[in-house]
């Protein structure tokens, strides 16, 4: 019996993320499940030099730089069957037109998480031991801090307050398991019991943010989540206390942070602002109480290849006639980052 034709699929993202996605074993291993071209890579779905590959494609490999996928790409794709996003979040990605055609879509989210989590829990270990305002105390003095200066220093028994049991969250709440630390959980579709299992004790926002010496933010940019952390909130974070963001800017009142933290009250360790980046005059890049990073806690150089493994994965499975492991459902933007 004839084995079913291999599916054909088109790259559809910014070419210059393609050899890192998809290095030479890599792309051997997608040629061997798909019928694809890696010199075809699309950024217009209306362009004429991409139309013969678009007009017989029924996969597209998205990524970084890939256009919204709305009624355009179904008209010059329209045997398009499936959306493998090497990449995260799919939200500024897909349309109802994709949904309304049947299109089934897949992530790489779940490998994105990964070094968002490990680059979290490295801020939240060295946010415990000071370091930051160590470092800037020794460039002053030249001297080491004396027992009475390093005496709240420590990460044992540190509370530890987790906005978000998103993928994000959940992974870096496995990594927490490890160290001697409490940790508290805030999210709404969490039950009790779900949270034990997940190694924290689930409570309201408001007291988290009261409880917590470090918060670290981990939940999707939604209507309802816009400036979830506003000036009243902000407040209840205990003197001295750390957030941490590397989820999404808009969670956070910036104005509000902003006063806080020139004010001295809180610490913050930013990847992600709002806007992003900050305007040239903010007080965030000048600070000695921020740490400001230009978003690199999710995937970067040879991380990249964690997300071509998860589409590759994907496309042997639709050559084989499987299903996806990693779909994202229409249901789901509600809630994803």
């Amino acid at each position: 019996m004839p084995s079913a034709p291999l599916p054909r699929a088109v790259f559809a993202l910014d070419p210059v993320h393609l050899p890192m996605l998809f290095p030479p074993a890599l792309m051997a291993r997608l040629q061997a499940s798909a019928r694809i071209d890696p010199d075809v890579v699309v950024r217009d779905f209306a362009d004429p030099r991409s139309a013969a590959a678009l007009a017989g494609a029924d996969t597209l490999i998205t990524g970084w730089g890939c256009p919204p996928l709305g009624p355009e790409v179904l008209k010059a794709a329209p045997r398009l069957r499936a959306v493998l996003h090497a990449a995260g979040s799919v939200r500024a990605l897909v349309s109802d037109a994709l949904w309304s055609h049947g299109v089934a879509v897949s992530s790489a989210v779940a490998a994105n998480a990964v070094p968002v989590a490990e680059y979290t829990l490295a801020m939240i270990l060295l946010a415990g031991k000071d370091a930051f305002a160590q470092r800037e105390r020794y460039r002053d003095t030249h001297a080491y801090p004396t027992a009475v200066q390093t005496a709240g220093i420590g990460n044992v028994g540190r509370r530890v307050g987790i906005i978000g049991a998103s993928r994000v969250g959940r992974h870096l709440l496995k990594l927490l398991r490890s160290h001697d630390l409490e940790v508290l959980l805030y999210d709404p579709y969490v039950d009790p019991a779900e949270a034990a299992g997940l190694g924290a004790a689930l409570m309201p926002l408001e007291e988290l943010l009261r409880r917590s010496d470090i918060v670290s933010l981990h939940a999707p940019d939604t209507p309802e989540t816009h400036h979830m952390l506003d000036r009243t909130r902000l407040a209840l974070i205990r003197d001295g206390g750390v957030l941490i963001n590397t989820s999404r800017g808009a969670l956070v009142d910036h104005g509000a942070l902003a006063a806080e933290l020139v004010a001295g009250r809180l610490q913050a360790i930013l990847d992600v602002t709002d806007p992003e980046p900050p305007p040239a005059g903010s007080p965030l890049y000048r600070l000695p109480n921020v740490f400001l990073t230009p978003h690199i806690a999710g995937s970067l150089g040879n991380e990249l290849e964690r997300l071509g493994a998860v589409v590759v994965d994907e496309v042997a499975r639709l050559a084989a006639g499987q299903p996806l492991v990693h779909p994202v459902r229409r249901a789901d933007l509600t809630r994803l980052a």
